[in-house]
């Protein structure tokens, strides 16, 4: 039997947390003096103490180790807790890439000049137009390559052609912002006559009067754009009239770097 202390070493677990694993009941002493209330534990639970350590440093909870030491030595259950968290560390992961991109942009924006923060605005005219049309409730505004996977997949043996330009562009049918479960078409003007498919609609969209601003480089950058839209707007008289829409110039699909993206965000407008 080990007393606390040289189990504390052996296991490289300090004695405060060795008294709230046994609290918790998740490593509890093989025996514990009545008189004196000293713990005592056996050379066993040191491969237990280590598989507790293991499973802390992968992220799990103590309640969820309790649970997964109850199935330890079965192969599959293990595994399951492993898929399960692994899934949930890459979507931690992605979200903390995306904060440290926001900080990036936001240290190499205030370190330029301040004129180069701001985003011209003007007001463009888009003809009648015939378009590939896919519209679909989606998880979230970064999942859009969702869509154009599928209007691909679902047009690939049309041999489409492409208008000139082509308007690859995004439209955002939701009232206001959302967290999940989005309403995104996109849509991508074509020329000559089309068969929808299960998804794909070949339809002709009417003309439509925009302010738009020009985005060169990543995302993040979104909320600005939309600032100096909105005050663009209300100081030249204009007013929103319709779903905000945005033209693909350069896409994620043609560059991997975000600094060579270039994004047209265009509101539908209208004098007041």
């Amino acid at each position: 039997m080990l007393k606390i202390g040289d189990f504390s070493k052996l296991s490289r677990i300090s004695i405060r947390m060795l008294r709230h694993y046994d609290e918790i009941g998740l490593l509890v002493p093989k025996n514990t003096d009545r008189y004196t209330s000293y713990r005592y534990y056996s050379e066993e639970q040191l491969s237990v103490a280590g598989r507790i350590t293991a499973l802390k440093d992968m992220g799990f909870s103590l309640s969820t180790i309790r649970e997964i030491l109850k199935n330890y030595d079965n192969p599959e259950a293990l595994t399951q807790y492993l898929l399960v968290k692994q899934t949930e560390m890459q979507e931690e992961s992605e979200k903390i890439s995306r904060r440290l991109l926001l900080l990036d942009t936001a240290i190499k924006r205030l370190r330029k000049d301040e004129t180069a923060m701001n985003y011209n605005v003007t007001i463009k005219n888009l003809q009648e137009r015939y378009v590939a049309s896919l519209r679909q409730v989606i998880p979230a505004y970064e999942q859009e390559g969702i869509l154009w996977n599928m209007m691909m997949q679902e047009t690939a043996r049309m041999h489409m052609q492409f208008a000139e330009p082509c308007y690859g562009m995004a439209v955002f049918h939701d009232e206001g912002h959302k967290e999940s479960d989005v309403d995104v078409e996109i849509q991508i003007s074509v020329k000559g006559t089309y068969e929808n498919t299960e998804h794909v609609v070949f339809k002709t969209v009417p003309a439509v009067e925009f302010a738009s601003a020009i985005l060169k480089g990543s995302y993040e950058q979104l909320t600005s754009v939309h600032k100096e839209v909105a005050q663009w707007v209300r100081d030249n008289g204009y007013e929103f009239n319709g779903a905000m829409f945005c033209i693909y110039h350069v896409s994620p699909a043609q560059t991997q770097n975000p600094d060579e993206l270039v994004t047209e965000i265009c509101y539908p407008v209208k004098k007041k």
